[in-house]
């Protein structure tokens, strides 16, 4: 039975429940806060970079032709597939403005291309309303159901773009498991870890960008 997971539902075959607490896919991360010149966010780009053996997994599913690359047009379906398979799980993208949620909107696509046999994907996003840069915004790049590990190697991997970013401060945090699971061991239980859907407060353990404006 497939479990419900985010990015790649298509290439789970078969895992059980209790699995979904560690990651399985692991990806290099970088996030570019794109800030316009009226003081706001014009989007959120990210690009990821898949493993070598999960990259080889997608290979061998879309690879139809046989010839052990991807061309143009497997590239595309993969992106597609991607692109909805996502959806439900924010694209693995969380923002908060002074602690309030802030939906974004489905990229306009997802872009893919296969590189040294691995997996790189670049799109971006954009929040449902109108982003100010005022306050204090957090971004940041998680998978809710664990299944994936977002890794941004360096601090220098979260920046933030734009003459309308120049006056905020700028911060990379990057949590503590053993701390979040010490804060919260009451409301992260086993069947938190469990649910292949993930959960909201997964994003206690995002890496994520603030910027204090």
């Amino acid at each position: 039975m497939k479990p419900a997971l985010p990015l790649l539902t298509f290439l789970a075959l078969s895992a059980p429940g209790s699995a979904l607490a560690h990651p399985h896919i692991f990806a290099e991360a970088r996030l570019e806060v794109i800030a316009a010149d009226d003081g706001t966010v014009s989007e959120l780009r990210n690009i990821w970079r898949f493993d070598e053996v999960f990259s080889s997994s997608v290979l061998l599913d879309f690879d139809k032709n046989t010839d052990l690359k991807l061309d143009e047009e497997e590239l595309a379906e993969l992106g597609q597939v991607m692109h909805a398979s996502l959806a439900d799980f924010d694209y693995f993208t969380t923002v908060t403005v002074d602690g309030q949620d802030a939906p974004i909107m489905k990229p306009d696509a997802i872009h893919v291309s296969y590189e040294d046999n691995q997996i790189l994907v670049f799109f971006a996003v954009r929040t449902e309303k109108s982003l100010p840069l005022k306050g204090k915004l957090a971004v940041g790049v998680y998978d809710p159901s664990m299944y994936t590990a977002i890794d941004f190697p360096t601090d220098g991997d979260l920046v933030a773009q734009g003459k309308g970013a120049e006056a905020c401060k700028r911060q990379v945090v990057r949590p503590d498991p053993d701390e979040i699971i010490a804060q919260n061991n009451e409301t992260l239980t086993e069947a938190f870890f469990d649910d292949p859907s993930g959960n909201d407060m997964s994003k206690l353990f995002a890496t994520r960008l603030e910027l204090t404006c």
